[in-house]
């Protein structure tokens, strides 16, 4: 019994990151950021898998790229600018760049 409840727990701590970046990713869909990114495409942005790849490894990437979501940018990846987002919530901007970087 001891091993089935073991192996329960295991699994639902294995599943937790995978239930934070599906939540990551309903999150930008929810707050129009799939309008202008694609996963693996680009349309006006960036591709968002290569958002994380130029980003990998960077430990200050996720605050640097809340704040840029929060307050918007020009240059980084052309010279289109993302508009600002400041509607959406601090705690659901961390999900969706926690997302983005796990690509």
């Amino acid at each position: 019994m001891k091993v089935v409840v073991m192996f329960a727990a295991a699994a639902l701590v294995v599943g937790m990151p995978v239930m934070a970046d599906s939540d990551g990713q309903a999150l930008a869909q929810k707050n129009a950021c799939m309008s202008c990114h694609g996963v693996d495409k680009k349309i006006v942005g960036p591709a968002y898998k290569e958002v994380a790849a130029k980003y990998k490894g960077d430990k200050g990437a996720a605050a640097r790229l809340a704040a840029k979501v929060k307050a918007g940018g020009k240059g980084v990846w052309g010279e289109i600018p993302m508009p600002p987002n400041p509607q959406v919530k601090d705690e659901d901007l961390k999900k969706i760049v926690h997302w983005i970087l796990g690509l």
